[in-house]
């Protein structure tokens, strides 16, 4: 939330349009990246990786983004594939959990204004 308040100025209709944002763009990175995989198109895969790994970055989530550099390096190399499906299901979870989080933290906010 620190991010967020001081990208948005504390703005809650900015900080509710970064959280939607980000949202949406996991829900799509996450289709994507299922479909990479099974098209088994690891480079890309990779690239998309790095992709995900700046915007989990920007929200705070640093053990994530660890893992997608992993995950990127991996991939764009072709190496230990069988990793992969975790590193997705893991992305999926996490940033799920975390936009959860949020929007309780949001809500929350707005109640106790």
């Amino acid at each position: 939330m620190e991010y967020l308040d001081s990208v948005a100025a504390g703005d809650p209709e900015i900080i509710n349009e970064i959280v939607s944002i980000f949202k949406e763009q996991s829900v799509e990175i996450h289709k994507e990246m299922e479909s990479l995989l099974a098209e088994k198109d690891y480079t890309s895969l990779g690239l998309l990786a790095h992709k995900a790994k700046s915007s989990v970055a920007i929200m705070g989530m640093t053990e994530m983004a660890q893992i997608l550099k992993t995950f990127e390096l991996q991939a764009k190399e072709g190496k230990e594939i069988h990793f992969y499906k975790s590193y997705i299901e893991k992305f999926k979870n996490d940033t799920t959990e975390a936009v959860k989080e949020l929007e309780d933290l949001i809500h929350n906010r707005i109640k106790g204004n």
